[in-house]
């Protein structure tokens, strides 16, 4: 069953001036309740403009989006319901910090929403944990954790909220290699406890593949492919041509294939890369 369904979504900055700029262009998609969905494009290809409609943090220009079926932008929707419904969380995310302790941020969303004091504290002790957040840290200021802490904070206030549908712009941006893995390892035990949809914007490709079960490739505004994670990076050629990079396991393949060792076009982990090269050795292909 689809949880978000978009219908020829076009989007123009400017729209009506001399500046006019189409950001997002005809886009028609779903994702199904529960998928995890990497989305990838290279820098203007409008991933981050599409990502704000599903929220409604901007209007279509043209087209209808819809979650759980419902059209966001109809007359009887409360936009601030399809907030708390589908939660976005930006880059840098950190910088929305603002209250005294972390406890107090956590629980931010859940007030918003009128929730009994009770179901808040629940809400933000759990949150808390699935990000990894002691209860010592609770009590502290958001200001004197440390760059990958933070961010695991200002993620658990997103989930404290308990939205249907976790939208992320880059969460691990600008950190370090355990901060990154912290964040990202986090994000993955959440999606697998509690099955939600995730949609997980990444310039990396190696986060995408180790989590995504499906990607969305975005090209000059336009959807280029949306697809199982075998399938698009079975095109890796054709990523390529289109600005965007592909795992580094994956070059190395694509480099052996020259050399005339071929081992196959759909392998863009270092466990199947091991695999297939042991089942080549097997064969008595490399001495």
């Amino acid at each position: 069953m689809s949880v978000i369904e978009l219908k020829n979504v076009t989007y123009k900055y400017s729209a009506g001036t001399p500046f006019e700029a189409v950001a997002v262009n005809n886009v028609s998609l779903t994702v199904e309740k529960g998928e995890f969905c990497g989305i990838i494009g290279h820098t203007g290809s409008g991933k981050s403009t599409l990502i704000q409609h599903l929220n409604g943090l901007v209007k279509p220009t043209f087209g209808e989006v819809y979650i759980d079926g419902e059209n966001i932008w109809s007359k009887d929707v409360d936009i601030r319901e399809v907030r708390f419904k589908a939660g976005l969380v930006f880059q840098y995310s950190e910088h929305q910090l603002f209250e005294e302790t972390v406890y107090k941020d956590i629980s931010y969303g859940p007030k918003n929403m009128g929730l009994s004091e009770e179901e808040i504290d629940t809400r933000v002790r759990a949150a808390a944990e699935s990000m990894g957040i002691s209860e010592e840290l609770l009590e502290r200021s958001p200001f004197d954790l440390s760059g990958g802490q933070k961010r695991r904070v200002a993620l658990a206030g997103i989930i404290a909220m308990e939205p249907e549908i976790l939208i992320l712009d880059e969460p691990a941006a600008g950190l370090d290699p355990i901060g990154r893995e912290s964040v990202l390892s986090r994000i993955s035990e959440y999606h697998k406890k509690y099955g939600t949809t995730i949609l997980l914007v990444s310039h990396s490709m190696e986060d995408i593949v180790r989590f995504a079960e499906k990607v969305l490739v975005m090209n000059k505004g336009e959807v280029f492919c949306h697809s199982p994670t075998d399938e698009v990076f079975a095109r890796q050629d054709e990523i390529i041509k289109i600005g965007l990079d592909v795992p580094q396991i994956t070059r190395v393949i694509m480099k052996l294939r020259q050399k005339g060792i071929d081992l196959g076009s759909d392998i863009y982990t270092v466990e199947r890369a091991k695999e297939r090269i042991l089942e080549y050795m097997a064969k008595g292909r490399i001495c």
